[in-house]
């Protein structure tokens, strides 16, 4: 099933014609003319029949007798084809906000997550015909695929080698959006956008999964305190070296390099320890 366009003119053009054949009626009335008279209605009623209003962003799918005959986009007052069905559908932008979903990600934590879609309708006889009920088509479409990408991607791998949820929310999103409008289309719709709303680990490891963060980040900052020491010392010993001012031996040159990654690595601040003696 395609979108095209149905018959209609002007209703206003309609109206007119209408109240023409009620007032060649009322003169065939008055001159006796019954059969005409009648006639004259009778039609008069079936042209009424065919009056129809479209608001601003929605349209109106006509059938007739079971048959599609197009769909009425342009707002304002029509005569269309009489004795015809006709079905309104908005074609505004709306959001769909997802319940909460508790699913489990690629690596089997389970988590919850949750998305706003933005949609609309962008073919009036899909949304109708091919579809028991496309609002909740989408409704329903949308939660299924939110449960599949949730499944596609890891939380968070704190090493920031993948795409994760936490992190890419972005592609999250595109991804989300694109396998969204392969699921919608038979239904007329096209997704505007759809952006993750929600996210986070499930209340039965969400205390342990903060430890895993803490003792990361922990580590990640050790690593860079160790690297920029160890630069540090080099450089230290370097430039005494270089510029002459003392001249150390190894076993000199290793117990300053001690006593500088001491210094910075500690937490707490060092208390220096005066030798007023020789080093041996």
């Amino acid at each position: 099933m395609k979108e095209t366009k149905a018959w209609y003119i002007n209703g206003f053009v309609g109206i007119i014609f209408i109240a023409a054949l009620l007032g060649g009626a009322i003169l065939s009335i008055l001159h006796e003319a019954i059969g005409i008279a009648a006639f004259s209605i009778v039609l008069a009623m079936i042209l009424a029949s065919g009056i129809s209003i479209v608001q601003p962003n929605q349209a109106k799918v006509v059938t007739f007798f079971g048959r599609y005959l197009g769909s009425i986009r342009d707002s304002g007052l029509f005569l269309t084809i009489p004795l015809t069905i006709r079905q309104t559908v908005s074609l505004r932008v709306r959001n769909f906000n997802s319940s909460t979903l508790k699913v489990n990600d690629v690596e089997g934590n389970p988590i919850e997550i949750a998305a706003v879609i933005v949609f609309k309708v962008i073919d009036s006889a899909k949304a109708i015909f091919d579809v028991e009920n496309y609002e909740k088509f989408v409704e329903i479409q949308s939660e299924t695929a939110i449960r599949h990408v949730a499944t596609k991607y890891p939380y968070d791998t704190f090493e920031n080698h993948e795409i994760t949820l936490r992190g890419n929310a972005d592609v999250i999103s595109e991804v989300l959006a694109k396998e969204l409008q392969e699921r919608l289309t038979v239904a007329g719709v096209e997704v505007v956008e759809a952006r993750l709303s929600h996210l986070a680990y499930s209340p039965e490891i969400a205390g342990a999964m903060l430890q895993r963060q803490q003792a990361a980040a922990i580590l990640a900052a050790r690593k860079k305190i160790v690297e920029g020491a160890v630069f540090m010392a080099q450089m230290a010993i370097e430039q005494l070296d270089k510029e002459g001012i003392l001249e150390l031996d190894d076993e000199r040159k290793a117990n300053m390099v001690n006593n500088l990654l001491v210094a910075i690595v500690s937490e707490r601040a060092t208390q220096p320890v005066i030798n007023t003696g020789s080093l041996y």
